[in-house]
């Protein structure tokens, strides 16, 4: 009878038992998911994008140093500023055989004169803009009002000269085009073709070749187009080699 009496009391124990059994072993269960739970990704704005590969003298990528990696020679011409450091690293030296590319170059070097590379370079986009995206066949149709209006852009360089002479070189162009003439076989054509390699020494500021050219792109009625500017060009499309002899782009070449 005492038996009978106290099994009752036995079940409300074995009850708490169990509970507390499931609860530690649901515990567990969602211990485990939470651990297969895959991590979420970083926001992409948070993923770095990986810099653009430079470009080596032939035109194929180069590895652009890490921005941790020991030290690299450049020409010394690059500088600390970043934005020049890029121009050099990705665009200078690199043989450019578009035509329209070849003249806007020409037309960016124009503006260059009596300045520094590293001014044309930080007007850059605001001279694209004021140019129509240097569209030949846009700036050719420029007149004395689109003169007057570049007049007053604060963002470029405004010489009126200079205003004027990218309009003419525009028609000039186009003109070239309109004879058979692609600009970028004329240009081309000095060197048969073919980038020049210099040893990589002091540099020379203009050569016998960009006196030729200088003369047939006046002769076509081209303006800001000397010697020296011409050969600044040369060197900027890749018609001319001309990177330091320990320069990382000379190297990898």
């Amino acid at each position: 009878m005492t038996a009978s009496k106290t099994a009752p009391a036995a079940k409300p124990v074995a009850k708490k038992a169990l509970a507390a059994k499931s609860a530690v072993k649901k515990s567990g269960a969602t211990a485990s998911a939470a651990n297969k739970t895959p991590a979420k990704k970083a926001p992409a704005a948070a993923r770095a994008a990986k810099p653009a590969p430079a470009v080596v003298s032939d035109g194929t990528a180069a590895s652009r140093p890490a921005a941790d990696a020991p030290a690299v020679h450049r020409c010394a011409w690059a500088g600390e500023d970043a934005r020049m450091r890029a121009y050099h690293d990705d665009e200078w030296g690199v043989p450019e055989h578009d035509s329209r590319a070849l003249w806007e170059k020409l037309m960016l070097d124009g503006f260059q004169a009596g300045l520094s590379w590293r001014t044309i370079l930080h007007k850059r986009d605001a001279l694209r803009k004021a140019f129509a995206g240097f569209d030949p066949a846009k700036v050719a149709r420029f007149t004395g009002k689109d003169v007057e209006r570049l007049m007053q852009d604060a963002g470029i360089v405004r010489s009126r000269a200079k205003i004027e002479a990218t309009i003419r070189g525009a028609q000039v162009y186009l003109e070239m085009a309109k004879n058979g003439e692609d600009f970028a076989e004329f240009c081309w054509s000095f060197t048969g073709g073919k980038p020049v390699r210099t040893d990589g020494g002091p540099r020379v500021a203009s050569s016998p070749v960009s006196e030729r050219i200088s003369k047939e792109l006046k002769r076509r009625g081209f303006k800001f187009v000397g010697p020296v500017i011409v050969y600044a060009w040369m060197q900027a499309v890749g018609i001319i080699d001309d990177h330091d002899r320990a320069c990382f782009r000379r190297t990898s070449a």
